[in-house]
């Protein structure tokens, strides 16, 4: 019997990369002159961010600021899932970011059904949040692999377990 390959899709993220972004956030807040008195706030916690400051202005900057350190600590900025803007007490803004974890129904759907119609030889089924896709060869999940990465999902995908 010929052996058979496999890899899983996954999505996930670093969280000790996204702690280390936040603190590096939380600095440079404090050194930015236009920020530096706005008394902003940025919490990590489980699932959330929570982003409390003065304005929607300070708001845009501090996205700018946390998206920038994100990408140079190789975060995906898919797994930041912005909620919409509240009003806080003192004239000060709030809003959080959820955190994207796991692969939805939906998607893995989606993405099983793609290798089903463009790959014939390839099995691909959900399992959970993952979808575990195997063929009898490498080559054709290194081909797989490819054709996934051109497609553009509203989460970030890896591929782990490869064997």
């Amino acid at each position: 019997m010929a052996a058979t390959y496999s890899f899983d899709i996954v999505s996930d993220f670093d969280r000790q990369e996204l702690v280390n972004a936040i603190d590096q956030t939380k600095r440079e807040i404090q050194a930015r002159y236009d920020l530096k008195d706005t008394k902003t706030e940025v919490d990590l916690g489980d699932e959330v961010i929570t982003i409390s400051t003065d304005s929607d202005f300070t708001l845009d900057a501090v996205h700018g600021v946390l998206q920038t350190k994100a990408v140079k600590r190789n975060l995906s900025l898919k797994i930041f899932d912005y909620g919409k803007i509240e009003s806080a007490s003192g004239n000060r803004v709030r809003q959080e970011i959820t955190l994207r974890k796991g692969i939805s129904q939906e998607i893995a759907k989606q993405i099983s059904k793609l290798i089903r119609d463009e790959f014939k030889k390839i099995q691909a089924s959900i399992q959970g949040d993952a979808v575990r896709v195997s063929a009898k060869s490498k080559d054709e999940l290194q081909t797989v692999i490819q054709r996934l990465k051109q497609e553009d999902y509203p989460v970030p995908l890896q591929f782990t377990n490869y064997r």
